[in-house]
C-alpha cells in the first residue's frame, strides 16, 4: 500500500484513567474509530494533502489506518505538555517528502511547530544534498530552504495542554494520517 492521501489533525482528552484520556484525544481528533497503525516518517511521492475535514470525512469505522503520531500525557497538576508534527515535501512531485514527530514539556505551540517543520526541512534537505547551517534560526533556513527553489512547503500542526488541575489524566496528540 502506497498512501495517496495525507491528512492532520490534533486533539487532547481528559480523564481519570489515562487509556480512556488517550480515547478521548483520539475522539477530539476525529480518528477513534480507526484502528491505528504507528509508521515512520515518509510522505510518499505525489501525496496529496487533505484538509482536516475532508480526511476525517474519508476515514471508515474499524479500518486499519496507517499515521504517524506524537503523544503525550500527564497527570501532573498544571504541567504544560506538547505534541506536534511537521512535513516537508519537495517541489520535485515524483520525489519523497519527510514527516517529523516530537513531544514534550513546557514548550508553547509556536515552538513546536517550527521545531517539528525544522527536523522535517533538515531531513529532507540532507537527501536533496542542500547545504545548511543547523546553528542558524529556524525561520532563516526556512527562507533558504524555499529560496533553494528544492522545497514546496513545510507546515505543522501541533497541541499542547495543561495538566488537570485536580490530576486527572491529560493526553494531547498530533497525527499525519494517512489514506488510499
Amino acid at each position: 500500500m502506497v498512501p495517496k492521501k495525507v491528512f492532520f489533525t490534533k486533539g487532547v482528552g481528559v480523564h481519570k484513567h489515562e487509556l480512556q484520556s488517550f480515547e478521548l484525544a483520539l475522539r477530539n481528533a476525529g480518528i477513534e474509530k480507526c484502528n491505528l497503525v504507528n509508521v515512520s516518517s515518509i510522505v510518499p511521492p505525489n501525496c496529496k494533502i487533505l484538509p482536516q475535514k475532508k480526511g476525517i470525512e474519508q476515514l471508515k469505522p474499524g479500518e486499519i489506518t496507517y499515521c504517524v503520531m506524537s503523544r503525550n500525557k500527564t497527570n501532573e497538576p498544571n504541567r504544560l505538555i506538547g505534541t506536534a508534527i511537521g512535513v516537508a515535501i519537495p517541489r520535485e512531485k515524483n520525489s519523497y517528502g519527510y514527516i517529523s514527530e516530537h513531544h514534550g514539556f513546557g514548550d508553547p505551540v509556536k515552538k513546536l511547530g517550527d521545531y517539528v517543520e525544522d527536523l522535517a526541512a533538515t531531513m529532507l534537505a540532507t537527501t536533496l544534498g542542500l547545504d545548511f547551517d543547523p546553528d542558524k534560526a529556524w525561520d532563516e533556513r526556512k527562507q533558504e530552504f524555499k529560496m533553494s527553489g528544492k522545497f514546496v512547503r513545510t507546515q505543522s500542526v501541533a497541541q499542547t495542554a495543561r495538566g488537570d488541575k485536580n490530576g486527572l489524566w491529560t493526553t494531547a496528540i498530533a497525527a499525519a494520517v494517512f489514506l488510499e
